[in-house]
């Protein structure tokens, strides 16, 4: 039962990785921009709900009514004013342009909120459990976070398969020449993906800040999860990210058991491992 407890908790902390992967696979599918500054958006997003919990006293979770269109918006706002001018054929440019927009998000958060943790407090959610079998218990938080990044992945997919936002994203993903041609702004759609994908930064952003302590330079490792994750899974396969964010909690749960020093190590080589046996990941995105 303890190995069963221990994999079920990585199941769930995967949901996590999940939805770090989620904004990150849906920025490249749309405008094939690399998001070196993703991780630090996360953790912009768990200070921004730092803030939005000290000013009206709500808790994290109600936070989110207000988190995410500000997150929003501030994706908007960078990839119309910003972003839209770095891209092209050549990558290079969004990839420094990103790499710069990390550290100056890294260096106003240290101004801002000097270096030292904060962490959020949920109140009695975080350590409410239930007995599902004999001997395995599963957290209350956990769960809800592995069901909200279950329901964000599946409201990703009805918008991109159901909508005309997502005929948009799809269109000018397959041929921007050809989307423009047939009247789509691709600086709007552009900027409406990032949106969306800021969007899900801040539900992982808040989930992250309730679950454990943040601080302005953490953000690179998010980065991390959130690659791993999307590799694994496929890249433009919504689905596979959450499977790609499974496996990666999986292995650091199983790896912190078999020792603590152990749990990132474990995930950087079950990475490593699917990435020698299937480069393109384990269900990559069928064009057409």
């Amino acid at each position: 039962m303890q190995w069963l407890n221990v994999i079920l908790q990585g199941v769930l902390i995967g949901g996590l990785y999940a939805m770090f992967a989620a904004g990150l696979s849906l920025i490249f599918g749309v405008m094939r921009l690399v998001n070196i500054a993703h991780g630090d958006l996360i953790v912009l997003a768990a200070y921004v709900a730092l803030l939005v919990t000290q000013a009206l006293g709500v808790d994290p979770l109600t936070s989110l009514l207000l988190v995410v269109p500000i997150m929003a918006i501030i994706g908007y706002a960078l990839q119309r004013g910003l972003l839209n001018y770095t891209l092209g054929d050549d990558l290079l440019p969004p990839f420094l342009v990103t790499f710069g927009l990390s550290i100056i998000i890294q260096n106003g958060l240290l101004e801002l909120f000097t270096a030292d943790s904060r962490k959020l407090q949920a109140g009695a959610i975080e350590i409410q459990t239930f007995e599902v079998m004999q001997g395995v218990w599963i957290g209350v938080l956990p769960l809800i976070q592995f069901a909200v990044a279950v329901a964000v992945i599946a409201g990703l997919q009805v918008l991109f398969y159901k909508t005309a936002l997502g005929r948009a994203f799809r269109a000018t993903s397959d041929d921007q020449a050809v989307a423009q041609l047939m009247g789509l702004d691709t600086r709007h759609v552009f900027a409406m993906a990032m949106a969306l994908s800021l969007a899900v930064i801040a539900i992982a952003g808040v989930f992250l800040a309730v679950r454990t302590n943040f601080d302005p330079a953490i953000g690179p490792a998010r980065l991390i999860f959130g690659f791993e994750a999307v590799i694994i899974g496929g890249l433009g396969n919504m689905w596979g990210t959450l499977v790609g964010g499974v496996i990666l909690g999986v292995s650091q749960a199983i790896g912190a058991q078999i020792n603590p020093g152990w749990q990132l190590l474990a995930g950087h080589l079950a990475f490593l491992a699917i990435l020698a046996l299937r480069p393109q990941g384990l269900f990559p995105k069928v064009s057409g």
